[in-house]
């Protein structure tokens, strides 16, 4: 794991190895004044995002446009008492990159993470390369540059490129054009604070599983104009088919919010807020 290497910068968490897809959401929403505090899997961003000496916040994807939802993330996130604060969306590009000078006729083989080879398929299909399969696109990039191999390419973001100083020799190779993937901004719950503009929240609960428990939510929601824009539901664990939900609202006044939240807790079990924060734009 990185530390913080200058006064100013902010320790941010992210999973994965410097020029992923999480180190460009989180230049996104903390500008690129920040030091990427990488972690090799995403239960150990929310262990340091929970160590207030480690990190300052921490990124963590939680669902994509072509994948769906990320349903381990929504259980770390609901385990682990942290906030949100706010989210990115991002389009996912795809480029085909080589150590500089190297030609496209000289690539032999093309490596990435399993996810991205699928998504350039249509692009990689033109070509007779061998396929290599690794663990993260930011690592095959880095490796790449380490190795100075004139024959292999390698997929990653237009971050690992300019990290490791490689080519984009074809750049936006991904066959999905409307490929986006939502991350979630986290911090410790003391650290929070009021959010001005806010209009969006993601609240977390079960009901007692009787016949239409989960309408009568819903219902009371839909009643001050609040637009449902998740819910994703989970079994409990030792239950007998019981299931608790997440559900993100949306809405134009937080006392709309706060109404709904006073209607639903009677109809709950338990209820918890996971954060309050503005919307996220398509970057």
């Amino acid at each position: 794991m990185n530390k913080k290497n200058k006064p100013n910068e902010l320790n941010i968490a992210i999973q994965g190895y410097e020029g992923s897809f999480h180190q460009e959401a989180a230049q996104t929403f903390f500008g690129k004044n920040m030091n990427a505090v990488c972690c090799d899997t995403f239960r150990d961003v929310i262990k340091v995002v929970l160590n207030k000496k480690e990190s300052d916040a921490g990124v963590m994807a939680i669902e994509n446009t072509i994948a769906g939802s990320i349903l381990p993330n929504y259980n770390l996130l609901h385990k682990s008492g942290l906030k949100i604060v706010g989210e990115v969306y991002m389009l996912i590009r795809q480029n085909l990159m080589v150590n500089i000078g190297v030609p496209l006729e000289d690539i032999k083989e093309v490596h990435s993470h399993s996810m991205a080879l699928q998504q350039c398929f249509k692009y990689l299909d033109e070509h007779r390369w061998k396929l290599v399969e690794t663990e993260d696109t930011a690592l095959s990039a880095k490796k790449l540059a380490k190795s100075k191999n004139p024959h292999v390419g390698v997929i990653a973001s237009r971050l690992a490129a300019e990290i490791y100083d490689l080519e984009m020799i074809a750049p936006n190779i991904h066959t999905m054009k409307n490929n986006y993937t939502r991350f979630l901004i986290l911090n410790r719950e003391e650290d929070v604070v009021e959010i001005e503009g806010a209009n969006k929240a993601s609240i977390y609960f079960h009901t007692d599983n009787s016949k239409g428990s989960l309408a009568k939510v819903l219902n009371k929601i839909n009643e001050v104009d609040i637009n449902l824009s998740k819910l994703q539901s989970f079994p409990i664990p030792g239950s007998d088919w019981k299931y608790s939900f997440h559900v993100d609202m949306e809405f134009s006044d937080i006392k709309q919010l706060h109404h709904a939240l006073e209607m639903i807790t009677p109809l709950t079990e338990e209820l918890r807020v996971n954060g309050i924060y503005k919307k996220g734009k398509n970057m």
